[in-house]
């Protein structure tokens, strides 16, 4: 049986919720996890969240859980998605803080 919700387990990775009031009831007081980070480089803010439902759509592939958004700058509007664990997430958000600082010109500091 394949399941659209989703809640997190105490590492931060997606578990199945088959039960809709119980996943309603499990966001309703845990909103704060949603969030994986934010990033503001310049113009841009880099945005990576929990999306709470598999957002594949039956597309080719395994369950589809983060995305990682821009806001402003150069890369405006790019948008990316992954499934995985919390700490692909947060590897994604990584990433793609390191590309918009090169697309904005920022010089990383050590």
């Amino acid at each position: 049986m394949n399941y659209r919700q989703f809640i997190l387990d105490s590492e931060g990775n997606p578990q199945p919720q088959p039960d809709l009031l119980a996943w309603v009831r499990y966001w309703q007081s845990h909103e704060e996890l949603i969030r994986v980070a934010v990033t503001q480089i310049g113009p841009a803010l880099v945005s990576t969240v929990f999306l709470r439902t598999d957002h594949n759509f039956g597309f080719e592939g395994g369950p589809v859980f983060w995305e990682t958004l821009i806001f402003g700058g150069k890369l405006d509007e790019k948008c990316v998605r992954c499934g995985g664990t919390r700490e692909q997430a947060e590897a994604m958000h990584c990433d793609w803080v390191a590309k918009v600082m090169k697309a904005e010109g920022v010089v990383p500091v050590d």
